[in-house]
């Protein structure tokens, strides 16, 4: 009995002082996390270890109260207190998430902190081959710890969540949004360590053809294809050679087979033949190979891959430039960037081919701004973020010709893929069918509702709601023009789209209804995903719902969802699921 005693108040002891070397360690980790996200420091000075960055001997801090709170819940009387029935769940809470902040400490965030060369210093001077190298010889200790990430957060997400010690608990959640956190971040770090120096030209140049989308005029993509840029990458050294817009390839007549599903959704509105038409498919590569192979047709050109954005991808690219002046004058800004090109220039221009121009022009500058940045040591951290945040969003694509590559990208949001995998999976996207820029006011609502499972599957209720906030006057005729067969039926503001629902593998729509009444939607299938679609008119200040109900596989995942960037978000909800009983 004494025995039992003693072992159970060593454990009291011992679990109370690893707790308090893990809340230190929290500290100096959030601490590093502030210090990361303020870029990179040039005084190391400060830093408590001669030589270490701040970063370092944050992180050594951190490491340090780690191990010894792993140290502290290794003991002999640890092992058999874990394996207690109800009263061991608590004890392994806190042996597990030592040892996990241990692994996260020495084994994820030592490597980051060392590896990752000081992108900085690096570039100052312009030496981004010498930042391509470093990145290059960081890839394996990086894949290393992306792997160590992935490992520590299973880990950590397979220690008890129900138990009678509420503070074992709340260690628990607060180590596993730790590693919600860090293991992306890291598989992200080393995927751009393997990636980066090839396609920025580290063993010879590589060239791209870069698309800027309208997403006043939604594509299944993003927006509607318009200006046009080829860049050059070459030992780290970004220049843009062409710029061009939507009329100069109109004449191409790229061939490209895209395969029979593609064929069934999209032959009869000739995506090979109407530039406007290419990326009517949500699945980037599909758009990127058309592209390809329209600029090798006009040019003679090969690229090595393809790249598309956005207006909103330049405004948040801007932000972390500075703002640049264009060529009238005026300035181009983060804050101004989506205004600017989406809405008032419509009014400022009445003649297309000076609206074009206007165009060129804006993405001239922008290009002229962001390779500036490039070179300037101070503006990079900011840059990276940057472009770290608009490829996480999907607001810029990503396309390889190179197999190997295309492989590590298309499992990525910046791929603009759809997933080949079994799974739940939902999403929206819309075609503007009316040839309008009224896509700027488009406002749009997924909620997805998992139901009672039934011998065939689970239930799920899809609804999707759009909403047209075009104002009734005010806009100018190129906005609000229609080129579609209603256009003498309609007024100013309204709208026609093709709205597409994409279900998951495996699933059956037994009904659908617009706005309560019962319609036919037309069925197709894209990369294994059931592909419903209606042909909707919207009207100027109208909100239309479209409700579909279907039969999927039973899951107890959350459904992945497919979100086409538009002006405006898509807005979504997942709502719980209830048990099965199988």
């Amino acid at each position: 009995m004494f025995l039992i005693l003693a072992g159970a108040a060593w454990i009291a002891v011992t679990g109370l002082i690893a707790r308090t070397e893990l809340l230190a360690a929290q500290r100096d980790l959030h601490t590093l996390r502030q210090s990361v996200n303020a870029g990179p420091s040039r005084d190391s000075a400060a830093a408590p270890v001669p030589g270490t960055s701040k970063a370092e001997a944050t992180l050594r801090s951190a490491a340090a109260h780690a191990a010894r709170a792993h140290d502290l819940t290794t003991g002999p009387a640890w092992y058999p207190a874990t394996h207690l029935p109800f009263l061991g769940d608590p004890a392994r809470i806190v042996r597990g998430t030592a040892h996990a902040a241990d692994r996260l400490t020495h084994d994820v965030l030592t490597p980051l902190v060392r590896s990752v060369p000081d992108l900085t210093a690096d570039a100052r001077g312009g030496d981004t081959h010498h930042l391509l190298t470093a990145l290059h010889d960081a890839a394996p200790a990086l894949e290393r710890a992306a792997q160590d990430a992935a490992e520590v957060r299973a880990q950590a997400r397979g220690l008890p969540h129900a138990t009678w010690l509420p503070a074992a608990e709340r260690a628990r959640t607060q180590l596993v949004r730790q590693l919600d956190r860090i293991a992306p971040t890291t598989a992200d770090a080393a995927l751009a360590a393997r990636l980066l120096p090839p396609m920025l030209g580290e063993q010879g140049p590589r060239r791209y053809f870069v698309v800027f989308q309208n997403t006043a005029e939604a594509r299944g993509t993003g927006g509607l294809p318009g200006a046009f840029a080829v860049v050059t990458a070459d030992r780290g050294r970004i220049g843009f050679d062409t710029f061009g817009n939507d009329t100069v390839l109109q004449p191409t007549r790229p061939t490209v087979d895209l395969g029979t599903d593609y064929a069934a959704l999209y032959a009869a509105n000739e995506p090979t033949r109407f530039w406007g038409n290419s990326n009517l498919s949500p699945h980037f590569p599909y758009a990127a190979r058309i592209w390809a192979e329209a600029w090798r047709e006009h040019s003679g050109q090969k690229v090595d891959g393809v790249l598309a954005v956005d207006p909103t991808a330049l405004g948040r690219l801007l932000e972390a430039t500075g703002p640049a002046r264009l060529p009238d004058g005026s300035l181009l800004t983060g804050a101004n960037a989506v205004e600017l090109t989406e809405r008032t220039s419509y009014a400022a221009y009445q003649d297309v081919t000076a609206r074009k121009a206007f165009f060129l022009d804006v993405a001239r500058t922008a290009a002229t701004q962001l390779t500036g940045a490039a070179k300037d040591p101070r503006r990079i951290p900011a840059l990276l973020r940057a472009v770290y945040d608009v490829q996480r969003d999907a607001r810029l694509k990503v396309w390889s010709t190179l197999p190997a590559e295309q492989r590590l990208i298309e499992r990525r949001a910046f791929s603009g893929s759809l997933p080949k995998d079994a799974g739940p999976f939902a999403g929206v996207v819309v075609n503007n069918a009316a040839a309008t820029k009224l896509d700027y006011y488009l406002d749009r609502r997924l909620t997805w509702e998992p139901g009672p499972c039934t011998p065939h599957g689970r239930t799920v209720t899809a609804t999707v709601t759009l909403t047209n906030r075009a104002p009734a006057s005010g806009l100018p005729a190129y906005v609000t023009d229609r080129l579609d067969t209603r256009a003498r039926s309609s007024r100013p503001g309204d709208n026609r789209l093709l709205v597409s629902y994409y279900a998951s593998a495996g699933a059956a729509l037994t009904g659908a209804m617009l706005d309560g009444r019962r319609i036919p939607l037309n069925h197709a299938v894209e990369h294994g995903h059931p592909v419903y679609t209606l042909d909707l008119e919207l009207p100027g200040g109208s909100t239309r719902t479209v409700t579909l109900h279907l039969s999927e596989p039973i899951t107890d995942r959350a459904p992945t969802l497919l979100r086409q960037q538009l002006v405006n978000p898509l807005r979504t909800e997942v709502k719980p699921y209830p048990p099965c009983r199988r």
